[in-house]
């Protein structure tokens, strides 16, 4: 498709012609350009057509009844609508509120190949947006989203209107896991806030929250058949802080609120290693006949499970199964990282072993890459942080791969030498630095499921912390994730990504004001040749 621009110092006054019931509305406004948008992920396809559609009073939303989700979907896309433009838009409603410019969300009846896909269109008095999904119609009401101004003009009519420019985009992600992985062990982090930070990655297409609940530090989710988990094991964090843990009812409440975000959240028990807070709680899981002290460091590896104990997996298996049937995602997550003090025969039979408790409960089992070393069949994944050399086996195994690799995905690591928090084992990582490269050269396409940006938890105790080690790099990654690498280009990004400051200030989310970034650079216009 050939480069898109329009020349924006002339002002090309449209005619935009909307028909009500009784009569014609005009309104005349300057000339806008689709693929100028700053959209993040980019998408597959765009085409513009210079004309606008009016979004005000007089729009409303309408959805496919009997799709399951859609109705759903709308009404998120309205509360969404309220909270920037302070418009309620109807959904579905049959008043006879006088409506002129309609947003619909259609069950496709074609095929788009793929679930997360879909098609928006957009004309001067319709905005249809297709999908075969309720999770495809949830990504491209993030997209309407991005594409409703910061600021109305009121100079167009008698009322507030935010214009949306015409034309229609393809979309569809190119992996179909992107997620992010947050510690909950080192520190922990409210409901309150997790459901914030879920908030806001779903505004980038991010579909998946990677969970570590527990660690040498803290165990955070309630098990009632292990009550002292939590009792004991959930008392401290990093530095002696008080701790903190989810109750089931408050865990479910945090997979029931991604669920409505089209997020799954995935629990990791992290096992053999990194499981000083199990041991403290219950000493017979460690099978040396000491009982281990509360640990509030960060050191690693000094940690293991008696891996030839049938109470253990009594215990692993309770586990699992009080937790799976709390979480219905797929996947279930053992860890398996940094398990040093573990013989390696030990650790085998131990992975071996728990791959088919996990799957007795009906989960996909993940691991670190250290998995990719045992006898598990090919339907667990192994997520690469450290060993390419891991990374290998699996794929030679036939197992897929999650790309999260240190030096580029890992948003604990700080930004330079001047940074309030993170770590720098694994270098430092600038904004640029985790954008430019190419997961799609680090292992053949069709054997890597998708990435996920962990962010450890060792150095941040609280929201604000947080977002600032995770914004803006994790924007980043959603696009790295969901966009083909022939349409992301680092100098159209950065443009792209300056233009967040208004979203990410107005969710109150206190992010890095990187250096590389001209945040000032506002409403820029950018261009970028949209390829298939």
């Amino acid at each position: 498709m050939p480069k898109i621009s329009l020349n924006q110092s002339s002002i090309l006054l449209l005619a935009l012609i909307i028909f009500s019931c009784s009569k014609k509305r005009v309104i005349e406004f300057p000339e806008t350009n689709l693929a100028e948008q700053h959209l993040i992920p980019q998408p597959l396809e765009i085409t513009a057509s210079g004309g606008g559609f009016a979004l005000d009073e007089f729009t409303a939303i309408t959805t496919s009844i009997n799709a399951e989700g859609f109705e759903a979907v709308g009404r998120f896309l309205s509360d969404k609508i309220r909270l920037k433009t302070g418009l309620q838009l109807p959904v579905n409603s049959g008043k006879s509120k006088k409506v002129e410019t309609i947003i619909s969300i259609n069950y496709a009846l074609k095929d788009l190949g793929n679930h997360e896909a879909y098609e928006l269109s957009i004309s001067g008095d319709s905005i249809k947006l297709d999908a075969n999904t309720a999770a495809g119609a949830f990504r491209g009401i993030q997209t309407i989203r991005q594409l409703i101004p910061e600021q109305s003009n009121d100079t167009l009519t008698t009322n507030p209107v935010w214009v949306i420019p015409t034309g229609e985009i393809n979309d569809a992600p190119q992996y179909q896991y992107r997620a992010t992985m947050l510690d909950v062990s080192r520190h922990f982090f409210s409901v309150e806030d997790l459901k914030k930070y879920i908030d806001v990655l779903s505004y980038y297409k991010i579909n998946h929250l990677h969970l570590h609940l527990s660690d040498d530090q803290g165990w955070r989710i309630e098990i009632k058949s292990w009550p002292r988990l939590t009792e004991v094991g959930g008392s401290t964090e990093v530095g002696g802080e008080s701790g903190g843990f989810f109750t089931q009812e408050e865990y479910t409440d945090i997979v029931n609120f991604a669920a409505r975000r089209h997020i799954t959240i995935v629990p990791e028990i992290d096992m053999p290693g990194h499981t000083n807070a199990a041991s403290v709680s219950y000493p017979i899981l460690n099978g040396n006949g000491k009982t281990p002290e509360l640990y509030e460091g960060t050191a690693v590896g000094f940690s293991t499970l008696n891996t030839r104990s049938d109470t253990v997996y009594k215990f692993v298996e309770d586990v699992v199964r009080e937790l799976s049937a709390l979480s219905p995602g797929p996947y279930f997550h053992i860890g398996g990282d940094e398990s040093h003090v573990t013989k390696k025969e030990d650790y085998i039979y131990f992975v071996n072993r728990v791959e088919k408790i996990v799957q007795k409960y009906g989960k996909r089992m993940i691991g670190w890459d250290e998995v990719a070393n045992t006898d598990i069949d090919s339907t667990s994944i192994a997520q690469v942080w450290a060993s390419r050399e891991n990374a290998e086996t699996a794929v030679a195994k036939g197992m897929k791969v999650i790309l999260s690799p240190a030096n580029k995905a890992y948003l604990d690591m700080k930004y330079d030498s001047t940074s309030r928090h993170g770590l720098n084992w694994a270098g430092f990582i600038p904004t640029d630095t985790a954008y430019i490269w190419s997961p799609e050269s680090y292992l053949p396409k069709e054997n890597v499921l998708g990435l996920d940006a962990p962010l450890w938890s060792e150095t941040i105790s609280n929201i604000d912390e947080l977002e600032y080690l995770a914004f803006p790099r994790v924007i980043g990654y959603a696009e790295l994730g969901w966009t083909i690498e022939s349409n992301r280009d680092w100098d159209d990004y950065k443009v792209r990504l300056a233009n967040q400051a208004a979203f990410l200030e107005r969710m109150k989310v206190k992010y890095y004001p990187s250096p590389v970034i001209d945040w000032n650079a506002g409403n820029k216009p950018t261009t970028l040749n949209i390829q298939n």
